[in-house]
């Protein structure tokens, strides 16, 4: 099963849902924690999850918690996530290949 195209991803209330864009449908629904903030970061398959102090990673296609990490001794705060976009690893990547065909030439 593959990602959805253009897939909404929503953190509020201690849940991610899935939402498609197109017509509004929510396509799964997750619980994490109690915390009112959510924060949801995509990428490719793996959508990573913040809420009350605890990361997760979910799969983006079904929702399913692949691992938590319960982050001890950092509190019951937000979690802010981060790292470079899709665009910026596939531009890396790119780059990579070219200079790597240049030196090979």
């Amino acid at each position: 099963m593959k990602v959805r195209e253009g897939c909404v991803y929503v953190g509020v209330g201690g849940h991610v849902v899935a939402i498609n864009p197109s017509t509004g449908e929510e396509i799964w629904r997750r619980k994490l924690r109690g915390s009112p903030f959510v924060t949801v970061q995509v990428q490719g398959d793996t959508l990573l999850a913040g809420a009350a102090g605890e990361l997760f990673c979910l799969d983006a296609v079904t929702g399913t918690i692949r691992w938590r990490n319960r982050l001890k001794g950092l509190g019951m705060g937000l979690v802010a996530l981060g790292g470079p976009s899709e665009i910026e690893v596939a531009a890396a990547m790119a780059a990579a290949a070219a200079s790597a065909a240049a030196a090979s030439a």
